[in-house]
């Protein structure tokens, strides 16, 4: 279900396919693009103080850098339905309120994958403190997270899988 094994990171279908959009944009649109500037810089002659070459193979350099990165993120990746989930613990994927103890400032974040993590969006990482305080836990249990500023206690609301 939410388990993965050790090599394995979870990732959201929505996290899937945003990778897998930005792999066939950098294949399709960014690479051949590179290519041509790279081809339109040699044919202007000497290379060897060409800044437009030298910028293109810098590019380049990026995009396939990127290119393997989403593969190999893609190959390593335990793509999660998280609309599929059941379980009366948080674990990833889920969808948790919470409710600052101090403040009574209330939160909405959902558990997702590194690449997917959107603070401002609601999207935490897995691997943050506040996913990880989180995980495991219940509605009505309260959890510590350490910040920059200090210690923050929250208590969980509720959670749901969506």
């Amino acid at each position: 279900m939410a388990t993965t094994s050790a090599d394995k990171l979870p990732m959201t279908i929505r996290g899937k396919a945003m990778l897998e959009a930005e792999l066939k944009k950098l294949l399709l649109e960014e690479r051949p693009s590179v290519i041509r500037a790279i081809e339109e810089a040699r044919a202007q002659g000497d290379i060897s103080e060409n800044a437009e070459y030298e910028a293109a193979k810098e590019r380049q350099g990026m995009i396939e850098g990127r290119i393997a990165e989403i593969q190999g993120k893609l190959a390593g990746a335990e793509v999660i339905d998280t609309a599929q989930i059941k379980s009366d613990r948080v674990v990833f994927g889920a969808s948790v309120k919470i409710v600052d103890t101090e403040t009574e400032e209330e939160f909405s974040y959902q558990i997702v994958g590194v690449d997917e993590s959107d603070v401002k969006s609601g999207l935490i990482s897995v691997l943050s403190p506040t996913a990880r305080a989180l995980i495991g836990k219940k509605v009505g249990d309260t959890v510590t997270v350490q910040s920059p500023k200090g210690d923050k206690e929250f208590e969980i609301l509720a959670f749901d899988y969506k």
